[in-house]
């Protein structure tokens, strides 16, 4: 047994997406002690970078120090009480995962179940709410990466307060690579992952809590579920005060990296990272068109970060990512749930968004369809994908 050594791979699944050296160099620095005062200013920063990210001013915004399923339970544990009747819109995978949560969290779950490949629809949803309006808490996924979909959140929100609801927003994907405004949304609890926009290391989740949901957290009467995503703790390790209470060693190591990705968005910019995002996605696009291969998403709710794409007749699907891995180094996701089988999932997102991926990965994917029979012109793939650079 010897010391591991990473392969070098080009990450174009639906997460993790490529890291890039500055954050791998924030990663690699001394770690020091999770109360040390250079760590307290460093999480300061990381709070106002998180808040910049999700365009809020809530003080509750912070990582949870594991992955984004992580967040969607700090969301629901401190968030149900038991009894409570939630509406979980679910339009794929991880609009189950939110029902089977919101259950363990002791709540009573209604569904609004949506086709997969279509967005959660805003009149169903109101339909719901002003049929029942003992509904307390209006969840759904604002990015579904099961399926590539986009819904649309703003709509979504104003309903939730329409009907006196607080809302739960799965970002996971959408955080850095579409617009998102939890402020002028009316977000009340949103959780996200580190590894897909935001180009981080997998293993941290940052949320952001409204000030209505603050306050229920505040006085919700019952115990919370969970010792270690009990926020009326967690608070008082990342709040304001001069002197911190200790509630776990933070994954500090891990924290100089988000610091760092968050610092590069910062640096870019919200806007131009959406247009990074929607223009590669475009080049994408366009060259996948000509290979013979079809969007599965209609393209007014397509997400640009999350591509979900339809195999070919005759294609071997896991021949052809597992060629794609091994002769060209490239990631590129499988199907889930419904579309297993039947799609693949292609990331841009943070880093991994760039022309040099777009035309690495229709060149490569073009190479391995024509091995397996399916003839496509990949000169000509990559000529449409340069039209729209």
């Amino acid at each position: 047994m010897q010391s591991f050594q990473a392969p070098s791979r080009i990450l174009m699944g639906p997460g993790p997406s490529d890291v890039s050296e500055r954050v791998l160099k924030a990663l690699s620095q001394q770690t020091v002690g999770h109360l040390d005062p250079t760590f307290i200013t460093l999480m300061d920063e990381i709070k106002s970078l998180l808040q910049y990210a999700f365009q809020t001013k809530n003080e509750l915004t912070i990582p949870v120090s594991a992955p984004g399923s992580s967040g969607m339970e700090t969301c629901f544990m401190n968030l149900v009480e038991p009894g409570d009747k939630v509406l979980v819109c679910i339009n794929g995978v991880f609009g189950m995962r939110m029902k089977e949560v919101a259950s363990r969290a002791g709540a009573q779950v209604e569904t609004l179940e949506c086709e997969w490949g279509e967005a959660v629809d805003p009149a169903a949803v109101e339909k719901i709410l002003a049929s029942q309006p003992d509904i307390k808490i209006l969840a759904f996924v604002h990015a579904e990466t099961s399926t590539g979909v986009g819904s649309d959140a703003k709509s979504l929100c104003a309903i939730a307060q329409k009907y006196d609801c607080l809302s739960i927003v799965d970002a996971v994907t959408s955080l850095g690579g579409t617009e998102l405004k939890v402020d002028e949304w009316g977000i009340d609890a949103i959780y996200s992952g580190t590894q897909k926009c935001l180009s981080c290391i997998p293993g941290l989740s940052p949320v952001s809590f409204s000030s209505k949901a603050v306050e229920k957290i505040k006085t919700k009467p019952s115990k919370n579920f969970s010792w270690f995503l009990d926020l009326t703790l967690v608070m008082d390790y990342w709040g304001q005060n001069a002197k911190r209470a200790y509630h776990h060693t933070a994954p500090v190591n891990s924290l100089y990296a988000l610091h760092e990705s968050l610092l590069i968005l910062k640096e870019e910019g919200l806007e131009a990272a959406y247009e990074r995002h929607a223009l590669h996605h475009k080049a994408l696009v366009a060259g996948l068109d000509v290979l013979g291969i079809e969007m599965l998403v209609d393209a007014d709710i397509r997400l640009p970060q999350l591509n979900v794409v339809k195999i070919p007749e005759g294609v071997d699907d896991a021949k052809t990512r597992t060629t794609l891995l091994q002769q060209y180094d490239l990631e590129i996701g499988a199907g889930l749930g419904k579309f297993a089988g039947n799609a693949w999932r292609i990331g841009l997102m943070g880093n991994g968004c760039s022309k040099k991926n777009v035309l690495f990965c229709i060149a490569s994917l073009g190479a391995v369809l024509n091995e397996q029979g399916h003839q496509c012109d990949t000169d000509k793939a990559l000529s449409q994908a340069e039209s729209v650079y």
